[in-house]
């Protein structure tokens, strides 16, 4: 029997691969995946080396705004799916947002996210008028939005209007495990529809998947790198699957912080240009979720600007982060901690850089 060669070289010798080719084979990633413990050390390494090359050591920030709990939709692992009855559910007006956005901005943000489930109350023209109020009183701001899936006329509307840039996770790139994580109502192919959509438009795009979600397999997550390399999205978020006690999946295990941190570094590698955060549901399972999400490549964070009074409502999970470090209150807490760590969170609308 002919021994088995050490994990490390082989290991090194895929990641200088992948980032000299920004590529691999499905069953390269799979094998660094299957091996992460023998070589996380030396991805974050490169990781941090590609990042820096192109964006620095800044770290850009975005205003968050939950502007609805409401949702037509019934995913099974998310706390604001429309089955849930126990959820107290809100909805922000024109000048909540408005509101917010003026607080965000003196605070020192200048990209703003508007999220939310789709909420049938957020018509084109109600969210035109806000982007157009929005880029009136802040030219010099971003707009993201991340309110799901719309018609290609819809989405063109809101870029009309000014919307710049758009999140929307395709939460899984096999059709089959994405099958078991929505009901039938929802498709794979709609939710691709959407992201190429939005690319044809010109926005600054977004796709993202959870980890360790029900029912994954190491091979669904070798598999999101081609998805993603098709793709080019100028952001991907990603974060550990958290459950939620109100939904089919409450008894589920999570996702960790380990493996998350371990794909966010092979993101970064296979899209070195990629606007990276390192998210709320990271900071939620890994008490250093910045730092650490820092350390493995990631240069965006997304504090929360959506009012006190309806934060906690938006519970897409169990123990939501969303103060501290989570919150606009927390900036200043956040840029020290960026400081500790060698990072310098910068005032500006961070855009991607081709």
């Amino acid at each position: 029997m002919c021994p088995r060669k050490p994990l490390m070289p082989m290991c090194k010798t895929l990641i200088n691969k992948l980032r000299e080719n920004t590529f691999l084979d499905k069953d390269e990633y799979r094998f660094l995946i299957e091996n992460r413990s023998a070589c996380a050390a030396y991805l974050f390494e490169n990781a941090r080396q590609v990042r820096d090359r192109v964006y620095g050591r800044k770290v850009f920030i975005r205003g968050l705004i939950e502007i609805s709990n409401h949702c037509k939709n019934n995913c099974f692992y998310c706390g604001i799916r429309c089955a849930n009855g126990k959820i107290q559910r809100y909805r922000l007006y024109e000048n909540d947002i408005l509101a917010a956005v003026k607080r965000g901005y003196g605070i020192g943000f200048r990209t703003f996210v508007l999220q939310g489930g789709e909420d049938a109350y957020y018509t084109d023209e109600v969210l035109c008028r806000i982007i157009g109020r929005i880029k009136a009183d802040h030219p010099d701001c971003a707009v993201t939005l991340s309110l799901g899936e719309r018609s290609f006329e819809s989405y063109k509307r809101l870029r009309n209007a000014g919307a710049d840039r758009y999140l929307l996770r395709h939460e899984t790139a096999n059709k089959a495990h994405y099958k078991k994580l929505h009901p039938p109502q929802m498709s794979f192919e709609n939710r691709v529809r959407c992201l190429r959509d939005l690319k044809a438009l010109g926005y600054q795009t977004g796709a993202g998947f959870m980890v360790g979600s029900p029912y994954q397999t190491v091979d669904d997550l070798a598999g999101e790198f081609a998805f993603l390399k098709a793709l080019e999205p100028e952001m991907v978020g990603i974060g550990p699957f958290v459950a939620h006690c109100d939904t089919p999946f409450r008894d589920q295990a999570g996702g960790t912080a380990e493996l998350t941190l371990f794909m966010l570094g092979l993101i970064r590698l296979t899209l070195p240009h990629v606007l990276l955060p390192a998210t709320t549901a990271l900071a939620t399972v890994d008490g250093k979720g910045h730092e650490n999400g820092m350390n493995a490549g990631t240069n965006v964070i997304m504090p929360n600007l959506t009012p006190k009074r309806e934060r906690a409502k938006y519970t897409l999970y169990n123990n939501k982060a969303n103060t501290g470090a989570e919150s606009a209150e927390g900036l200043t807490l956040l840029k020290e901690q960026m400081r500790r760590t060698g990072y310098e969170i910068v005032v500006g609308r961070g855009d991607f850089i081709p």
